[in-house]
């Protein structure tokens, strides 16, 4: 007798769905915070703003990936920090508008389930939740068989934040305000397309020395996460220092900067800022012009500051642990918001 079909004949799993929905369930309750109400496992999460302290909130909401850096984890089998650079490309966009994130879900999509390899993203993603101060509260895990090659996956985050009515930025910026720079880990997590490009024109392999990086292979170099700067531009948007702030992603310095900028106004970039030495590496093994490293890349910053009062701004971030440097300022200008770029031809070396 002929047995019928089944869902697991087809390729999926619906026992191994549920296993990995138990192993990160205590991931989910670490990342609680007030305001939550309920835990995984219900069609929808709820929220109460109320409880975490909002008078007249605005909510924000982003939604983000990690682009072709997951095809380096996946060949790496580094597969534990993604995570943190799925939640930081969507926190780091919130609390540029001012915003506090609160809760954060994650799509992640496989051919088929390996529920070791899920786990650790999702760890990832739970820590980037800490440090940022959200709550995960769901997500989608999709098990596709025949849309994905074995061992590959996919990974997209949703986050939303709220600020208070007045709080929201960018807000007045002005000629002779200063520009101030978050120090980066490194590449975090725009660009590897060229990266990629740059290790495979190089001979390189993953597990190789990186030539940037003693003492790591240069896929666990190139895999640093993203750095989450929530807490620390939250406290300086609280003291009342911040006009303005980017995330410094796709486009770099040139392409993001603007976006808060208003009109007849540009940044001047006349002073030279820590890069670290994967920049360096990447522009000489790929012949990177400067301007195409500045527009691709962070070269170093992965946040840019609008401030009034440099030197008081500088203390509090420094306060907070934060790699800070005065990178330049804000000049009137005609047309459009842009940057201007005013550095020696070395600073990249």
């Amino acid at each position: 007798m002929t047995s019928g079909l089944d869902y697991r004949s087809a390729g999926v799993d619906i026992d191994a769905g549920e296993a990995l929905v138990e192993a990160i369930k205590p991931l989910a309750r670490s990342t609680t915070r007030s305001g939550v109400l309920g835990g995984l496992g219900g069609f929808g999460a709820l929220f109460d703003l109320k409880a975490a302290g909002f008078e007249d909130p605005v909510l924000v909401s982003t939604t983000d990936g990690v682009g072709t850096k997951l095809k380096i984890a996946i060949d790496t089998g580094i597969h534990d920090t993604v995570g943190i650079d799925l939640v930081a490309m969507c926190v780091n966009d919130l609390i540029v508008q001012g915003a506090e994130p609160l809760f954060f879900l994650d799509y992640f999509a496989t051919g088929k389930l390996d529920v070791t390899q899920a786990r650790a993203v999702i760890a990832g993603i739970a820590e980037g939740c800490r440090q940022a101060g959200c709550a995960l509260v769901g997500g989608e895990t999709a098990e596709m068989p025949g849309m994905y090659h074995a061992g590959d996956y996919d990974l997209a985050g949703f986050s939303v934040g709220a600020a208070e009515r007045g709080a929201l930025l960018p807000g007045i910026v002005a000629p002779g305000d200063a520009i101030l720079s978050l120090g980066s880990a490194g590449v975090h997590s725009n660009g590897f397309s060229l990266v990629r490009k740059i290790v495979e024109a190089s001979g390189l392999r993953w597990g190789d020395s990186a030539p940037f990086a003693a003492g790591q292979t240069l896929g666990a170099a190139l895999m640093a996460p993203t750095r989450i700067y929530v807490k620390s531009v939250l406290a300086l948007h609280r003291a009342g220092l911040l006009k303005a702030a980017a995330h410094i992603t796709g486009g770099g310095l040139p392409g993001n900067l603007p976006r808060v900028l208003p009109k007849g106004t540009a940044a001047v970039l006349d002073r030279a800022w820590p890069v670290p030495p994967v920049f360096a590496w990447l522009a000489r093994a790929g012949k990177v012009a400067p301007e195409e490293m500045l527009r691709v890349f962070n070269c170093g910053v992965g946040m840019a500051l609008v401030v009034p009062d440099a030197d008081a701004a500088a203390a509090v971030l420094r306060a907070q642990g934060e790699q800070v440097s005065r990178i330049g300022s804000i000049v009137a200008s005609d047309g459009p918001a842009a940057v201007r770029v005013e550095l020696p031809a070395s600073w990249l070396a």
